[in-house]
């Protein structure tokens, strides 16, 4: 079973903040730049939330806010749940679903080192799942003795 840590080493340890002073309109223009669907808010390189295009779509479009004019602080995620490099990757899924969220920083003696998010576990999951099948056909066509 793999950790949260050996995915980042394969996925990289990239992580993109925004500081809540900035606007939303600011923020997606970011996520849009890096290709990703989350930015961690930080002030200080002290995580104070993230902001993701759920938050924007929820908090900003269907609540009829001004993009330009709306700041991240006002409607970005307060409650940051992070998990450890060490953490069992089927354990972060779990978080995931559990807290229903598709982005999960990794931190580390309190300083976040990776970002995650679901796609990366499913890309894991399925390369997990593919290599159990390639031992258990190789086993069953007898190469292993």
């Amino acid at each position: 079973m793999g950790s949260v840590d050996e995915i980042l080493n394969r996925k990289g340890r990239d992580v993109y903040t925004i500081s809540p002073e900035a606007t939303v309109f600011e923020a997606v223009q970011s996520m849009c730049a890096r290709r990703v669907g989350a930015l961690l808010v930080s002030i200080d390189a002290s995580p104070s939330g993230i902001i993701s295009e759920r938050d924007v779509l929820t908090r900003v479009i269907l609540a009829r806010r001004e993009p330009a004019t709306t700041l991240v602080a006002e409607v970005m995620t307060r409650e940051v749940v992070c998990v450890e490099p060490s953490t069992p990757a089927r354990q972060a899924m779990a978080v995931m679903t559990e807290r229903r969220c598709r982005h999960l920083p990794v931190a580390h003696d309190g300083r976040v080192v990776g970002m995650l998010s679901i796609g990366d576990l499913v890309h894991w999951a399925s390369r997990e799942q593919e290599a159990e099948i390639k031992m258990l056909t190789e086993y069953v066509q007898g190469a292993y003795s």
